[in-house]
């Protein structure tokens, strides 16, 4: 028997669902697994709609059913509901479908529940307990730029959904720190700096740069050239001077990837190529004893069915590549850390190497076969960041755009709009400071989110740090604006919490609460289907829905007789909009 406090729970369609399941079950007694389909309509006919009425039918007509079609279907599951108090009326239209509506009640008092015991007690539950996210994962010595910006944004709010969730979250930073481009660096570094462990950040200067000029002295210099493939095989080997100068490189690169970190206030755990590196060779005997790892043009190679190239899991010259790598490290994360749902976030470039790779798995018996079943491997690919002129983005001397510019560009710009509306005198310091780097940032981050992440987005700061439409900005200064109504009326938000009364009496009031008790299953629509943009789709309603309740001269709110009610509304309002932007990495601002 469900306690009180499970009623409040959770997706209002996951407790629709549990309701018509045992409907279902009285209905037709005989069909064993019926899965309850439930949907939000749009409010014409009701909140939500069960619509098994049809597909039933044509399961079982002609099987002695006393029904007469899909209609009398739909009735009877109405009929055979469970009561509840969060149902206010149900009616069956078309073919069967049945329509509820929710009672404004139990809405209410859901609402207020949230209110008084936190907005965790909203959040889903997805049937996993640990998951990794990869995400970011730059090359050692080479500038993030805007690819790695989608990637490490995608990424980071996929794994703040799942952490919301009550899932492990193991958040990976799978960067590129092993490999034949490390002996040039290394051979570079002991010419330019004979005591290479003095090499600072100051002292290489631009990484971007000494990477270049290796790579130039590797292409034309074939002494050079052979110091540095010697340098990788003892860099492989283990000797001390080449896996000091290699971690002294490594160490540089990871302070200039904190940067950018440190700004976006994301959290990551390196776990870079070089590590998985030592358990390789048993990966790869283990896929030979199974029998999948074959001999082809001198290389060794697993065919995958449907796809007319193999992969290469080890190079003819008898070196590793990313398939024996990315094996190695799906092995090592599902034995040993267990994890149940492992999510890669790279460019859809790179999809054919993961279904190839993800297939190898199966074939291996890692996966099942089926994608709804767990473990299962997710790559949640992304498009590029075009610059205005519809091309790669890219600086006027065609370099990639390095990501700290971009950023510090983003608040500068920031900062001046906020001068321009006069902040510079009402403001100290610290607050322009926190609000520029809040908005910015923000605005940043939700132009690529609100995108579907398959399509290609244009990157462009007037728009992204526009205060109309669906920016970032807009949503911050409206989530301010709700504050300041709150503290306009003087009353201690948390005092009416406990001691006041929420109703939903008028329609525009109604319509809000309902949104807000839609947040559930937005997030675990999001987070199944790796869509942070549904989120932000959410969020931008729910602004305009709250636009439309407070400038409703009916829905009055300081100084009416429903101000403690709608007060409350408000509140919840702006809980539920800062959990949004908890969850897409935004920090919330307080006033304008």
């Amino acid at each position: 028997m469900a306690t009180e406090h499970d009623e409040y729970m959770g997706s209002l369609k996951a407790q629709l669902a549990k309701l018509f399941e045992v409907s279902l079950k009285v209905t037709v007694p005989n069909e064993l697994d019926v899965e309850p389909l439930v949907a939000a309509c749009n409010g014409k006919f009701g909140d939500y709609q069960c619509n098994n009425a049809m597909g039933l039918w044509s399961k079982i007509k002609g099987k002695g059913a006393p029904f007469r079609g899909p209609p009398a279907v739909g009735e009877a599951i109405k009929n055979n509901l469970p009561s509840s108090e969060m149902i206010e009326s149900c009616s069956v239209a078309g073919p069967g479908f049945v329509n509820v509506v929710l009672s404004k009640n139990w809405m209410a008092k859901s609402i207020q529940k949230m209110l008084i015991e936190g907005i965790d007690m909203w959040a889903p539950l997805p049937p996993v307990k640990t998951a990794v996210v990869d995400f970011s994962s730059p090359n050692i010595a080479k500038e993030m730029h805007v690819g790695h910006l989608r990637s490490t944004i995608i990424g980071d709010t996929l794994a703040r959904m799942l952490e919301f969730s009550k899932v492990k979250v193991l958040r990976r930073n799978h960067v590129g720190d092993w490999g034949t481009q490390f002996g040039m660096l290394i051979e570079f570094l002991f010419e330019k700096f004979p005591n290479f462990e003095d090499a600072t950040e100051t002292a290489i200067g631009d990484l971007q740069a000494f990477y270049k000029a290796s790579k130039q002295r590797f292409d034309a210099d074939p002494a050079f050239k052979e110091r540095a493939q010697q340098a990788v095989v003892r860099l492989q080997g283990g000797e001390d001077k080449y896996r000091r100068a290699w971690a002294r490189i490594c160490q540089i690169s990871r302070t200039e990837f904190h940067k950018v970190y440190q700004r976006l206030g994301v959290h990551l755990e390196e776990k870079g190529e070089s590590f998985y590196n030592p358990y390789i060779p048993g990966v790869i005997e283990a896929l030979n004893k199974q029998g999948l790892v074959e001999e082809s043009q001198g290389a060794r190679v697993i065919f995958i069915e449907g796809i007319n190239i193999p992969l290469i899991v080890v190079k003819s010259d008898g070196g590793f590549n990313y398939a024996s790598t990315d094996l190695a490290a799906l092995w090592y994360r599902l034995n040993e850390e267990k994890a149940e749902w492992i999510i890669y976030v790279t460019d859809v470039g790179q999809q054919q190497h993961f279904d190839m790779f993800f297939k190898a798995a199966k074939r291996a018996g890692w996966l099942p076969q089926g994608d709804s079943s767990y473990p299962k491997a997710s790559h949640v690919g992304f498009g590029l960041v075009l610059g205005e002129d519809g091309k790669r983005f890219r600086t006027r001397n065609t370099e990639v755009v390095r990501l700290v510019d971009l950023l510090d560009e983003a608040k500068v710009r920031s900062k001046a709009a906020l001068i321009e509306r006069g902040k510079g005198e009402e403001w100290t310091e610290e607050e322009i400071e926190s609000t520029a780097e809040a908005v910015s940032y923000g605005a940043v981050k939700y132009a690529d989110l609100k995108n579907n992440r398959l399509t290609n987005y244009t990157f462009n700061f007037d728009q992204m740090l526009n205060d109309k439409g669906n920016t970032a900005v807009y949503l911050l200064y409206a989530h301010a604006r709700i504050c300041s109504i709150i503290r306009r009326s003087g009353k201690d938000i948390e005092e009416l919490k406990n001691k006041g009364t929420l109703v939903l009496g008028h329609k525009d009031e109604r319509d809000l609460g309902l949104h807000l008790l839609q947040f559930a299953e937005v997030v675990e629509e999001a987070c199944t289907n790796l869509l942070p943009n549904v989120l932000c789709d959410y969020l931008y309603n729910l602004s305009e829905i709250f636009s439309k309740f407070y400038s409703n001269p009916e829905c009055k709110v300081i100084g009416s007789d429903m101000e403690t009610s709608r007060l409350l509304l408000c509140e919840a309002t702006a809980v539920v909009m800062r959990k949004c932007f908890d969850l897409l990495g935004i920090a919330p601002i307080y006033k304008i």
